[in-house]
């Protein structure tokens, strides 16, 4: 066992707490003892795909490349902002990632994806992430029902 400052990171939800405890704090996962990896993880990081007004194609090109490097970096949740059309046009960009981000959550490549929409919480998916991510509750888009965004889970 640890000792009483040695601190350790869940291998469920990435949280780093003091070795002492058997039980995660945050997510309430049993964890087995060993120290942080050697390589330092990062909790979460903002990616915006319209930035530049790209087309569908150019943001989806850029969303792998940068869900690719988040992995590389050890990124635990990538908050990508695609826009959702509040001009009346557009949005098209929302609707391909979010069915890209299905995909690859049904072949298992990302752990959860949630939605803006569904950020807060009052419960579901949101209340779940802030759970597993507690830092996630300062986030600027927290508890305000922006569908311009999607929240992924690494």
């Amino acid at each position: 066992m640890g000792s009483r400052g040695e601190m350790i990171l869940c291998g469920m939800c990435g949280n780093e707490f003091v070795a002492s405890r058997m039980v995660c704090p945050y997510c309430g996962e049993s964890v087995t003892l060993s120290p942080p990896p050697e390589k330092k993880s990062c909790v979460q990081r903002v990616i915006n795909l319209e930035k530049g007004m790209p087309q569908v194609e150019q943001a989806m090109e850029r969303l792998r490349n940068e869900l690719y490097i988040c992995r590389l970096q050890y990124v635990r949740v990538v908050t990508l902002i695609h826009g959702y059309g509040s001009s009346g046009t557009g949005g098209l960009i929302r609707d391909e990632v979010r069915r890209y981000l299905s995909y690859l959550q049904h072949e298992g490549e990302v752990d959860d994806v949630v939605y803006g929409e569904q950020f807060h919480g009052h419960g579901g998916p949101g209340k779940q992430l802030i759970r597993r991510f507690p830092i996630l509750s300062e986030h600027r888009d927290f508890k305000k029902n922006n569908p311009g965004i999607t929240l992924v889970v690494l």
